[in-house]
């Protein structure tokens, strides 16, 4: 099966925070009614910095991120197609009900070859969420776009064994909603990118300053791995132990802690409370169909 159009929906993930996207010489050609697009929904797990040929709409910041990347290497991947559109709609901050309520009737209004949906992450974060209850929305999405004929990448979400103290206590809420989203992605015959078994990016580089994004590096590993599997050549590395990460003594550990707490978490947590979201105000980076033109590519 060949991609020629991509729509990537989901939050931060997938818009590709703490990827600063390094501008490109030359603006993307815009393309109206194509006869394939692919949508790719996600949320704050995909848009990442590099090397792309695509250019933001929104000049204030410019994050790349692994969905972009994906977009970049479909053009010139076999599974792809040279002149390959992509839309990027997904906006950090965003729970699960406001992907599927603001991104994916756009994704089904652009009628895509292929969909990738990374949402629930925010939500398995918020204790008094049913995780049954989410996975129920998930799959009704999934149906929607299935039965518009689209194929459908899906994300489940990552590890959280080795993060910190607070993430780690979520590790139980995520595996669940993680076997939810294979039974959904078996019953409805997606793909599905699997972020939970890429052992290789638990290593330290490969996550940002603020322990919850991806550095550039990780969003490099997860496009790759996104690749294979459209391709069907999946990563051949087996087993689940974590890299080894460098040990700390107590006193840099406490301190180290402190810090992030200051300037990560309790920002968080303020934005919470007031009731606000990072997202507030913005809108998607690729809101319309864009073509996407290769590395190799003029």
């Amino acid at each position: 099966m060949t991609f020629a159009s991509y729509v990537a929906i989901g939050d931060s993930f997938t818009e590709g925070l703490m990827d600063v996207h390094a501008p490109a010489g030359a603006a993307p050609e815009r393309t109206a009614g194509a006869t394939a697009e692919a949508a790719a929904l996600g949320a704050s797990l995909a848009e990442a910095a590099g090397t792309a040929a695509l250019e933001p709409a929104q000049s204030q910041e410019r994050f790349r991120g692994w969905a972009d990347r994906l977009a970049e290497q479909l053009a010139t991947s076999p599974a792809g197609s040279e002149d390959l559109t992509y839309a990027n709609l997904a906006i950090r901050g965003r729970l699960a009900d406001q992907v599927l309520a603001e991104q994916l009737p756009r994704a089904l209004e652009l009628a895509p070859d292929l969909v990738s949906i990374c949402a629930g992450g925010n939500d398995c974060l918020r204790p008094y969420t049913s995780i049954d209850a989410l996975a129920t929305e998930m799959e009704n999405a999934i149906v929607a776009l299935r039965e518009a004929g689209i194929t459908v990448l899906m994300v489940n979400g990552y590890d959280t064994e080795t993060s910190s103290p607070l993430l780690k206590a979520m590790r139980p809420r995520v595996a669940t909603y993680n076997s939810h989203l294979w039974t959904i992605a078996q019953r409805h015959g997606c793909y599905m990118l699997d972020v939970w078994g890429m052992r290789d990016l638990y290593a330290p580089e490969m996550w940002a300053e603020d322990r919850i994004h991806l550095s550039p590096a990780g969003h490099e590993l997860v496009s790759r791995q996104a690749l294979a599997t459209l391709e069907g050549t999946p990563g051949t590395r087996s087993g689940f132990a974590m890299p080894e990460r460098p040990g700390r003594q107590v006193r840099q550990a406490v301190a180290e802690e402190a810090a992030w707490v200051r300037t990560h978490l309790a920002p968080w947590v303020s934005r919470r409370l007031r009731g606000v979201s990072s997202g507030d105000g913005l809108e998607p980076k690729y809101p319309q169909l864009t073509r996407v033109r290769g590395e190799n590519r003029g």
